[in-house]
């Protein structure tokens, strides 16, 4: 095992002293780089490894990111190490399941361009999954050069959540890219998330990542096509790795509602203060919200989209938590139906 090779794909300690003294002897450790469905790309530092999803079945469900070990002579995976971090979002469309989106990530970049693409109701929504997730977000303002005044843009991004970073920047300035090259160094992982057309590819390459293919943006409303089609890793030039990921048309969220709280904690706070524990924020009276609204020092944008996001995020935990559960009940069946067809054939 190779420390020093590892170490530009974002391995730590906290991953090396989970290896039992057998593993270190009879197994190696790789990451997954890419997922093409039926075939995952495996980095170990020096190499590519390509394998099927059954040579690592006993890995379980994998996400780009994740941290794998394979055994010596087979390749197959032996196991999948416990994640420090796991991006994740309900499913795009009416299916009850949770989508991995990466693993083991230390920075979030959230990327939105300060055009048509530019909302803030759509950042506290990556705001929420990235706390949620324990990571740290960074809201990147991409395009700069097409506004006037890009310090407009980066205060209204710094009210969304206390201690927020908000970097500003025109991807192709070298001046610009300076301060986000702290969270790219040695040993760390950052993930580029959001809406396609953002600027994430141009960013990408402008933080040292290999040439990711794009296409342009529609002029009437600045969005793009899907430029990123697969998650995957890049090595880039301050030492780090970059995940990159498809732009996301949609981004529902699911078991978020600590993540949801932390981004909007000054509503949790004021809700304190309303004369009724069940108090919907409407109409009742002693509302401490209605009232924090009333003078102005509470946005009502701001509590509807919080209240958006809270009911979404527990609708989507409860019907995923009845399909799993669904999904159990008919383990059992099945597997009690197997046992029992053996039984007649003795």
């Amino acid at each position: 095992m190779d420390d020093q090779q590892l170490s530009k794909l974002g391995w730590k300690s906290c991953f090396s002293g989970q290896l039992t003294e057998l593993e270190e002897r009879t197994a190696f450790p790789v990451r997954v780089g890419s997922h093409f469905g039926s075939r995952v790309l495996c980095l170990t530092g020096k190499d590519e490894i390509t394998l099927s999803i059954e040579q690592l079945e006993d890995c379980g469900e994998l996400a780009v990111g994740d941290w794998l070990l394979l055994d010596n002579e087979t390749r197959r995976g032996a196991r999948r190490l416990p994640r420090e971090s796991l991006i994740s979002r309900k499913a795009a469309g009416v299916k009850s399941q949770t989508q991995l989106i990466a693993a083991n990530v230390d920075t979030l970049f959230i990327v939105c361009s300060c055009n048509h693409d530019f909302n803030l109701s759509r950042l506290e929504r990556y705001l929420a999954l990235a706390s949620e997730s324990r990571v740290i977000p960074i809201v990147v303002l991409t395009k700069a050069d097409l506004c006037e005044d890009r310090d407009a843009f980066r205060q209204q991004v710094l009210q969304l959540q206390s201690g927020l970073i908000v970097e500003t920047v025109d991807a192709r300035v070298r001046d610009d890219m300076e301060p986000l090259s702290y969270w790219c160094r040695s040993g760390q992982t950052v993930a580029l998330v959001g809406s396609s057309g953002a600027g994430k590819s141009t960013l990408a390459m402008s933080l040292g990542a290999a040439p990711i293919s794009t296409q342009g943006i529609r002029e009437d409303d600045s969005k793009g096509r899907h430029t990123t089609t697969v998650r995957s890793i890049h090595c880039i030039s301050a030492g780090g790795v970059l995940i990159d990921t498809p732009g996301m048309r949609e981004l529902q969220l699911v078991d978020c509602e600590e993540g949801v709280a932390e981004v909007f904690d000054e509503i949790v706070a004021l809700a304190q203060g309303c004369q009724f524990r069940d108090c919907s924020h409407q109409s009742e009276p002693g509302c401490a919200i209605a009232e924090a609204i009333l003078r102005g020092e509470l946005d009502a944008r701001r509590l509807r989209n919080y209240q958006k996001l809270q009911a979404e995020q527990a609708r989507n935990t409860q019907t995923l938590h009845e399909r799993r559960k669904q999904d159990k009940k008919l383990g059992h069946f099945y597997r009690a139906t197997l046992l029992a067809n053996q039984k007649r054939k003795y």
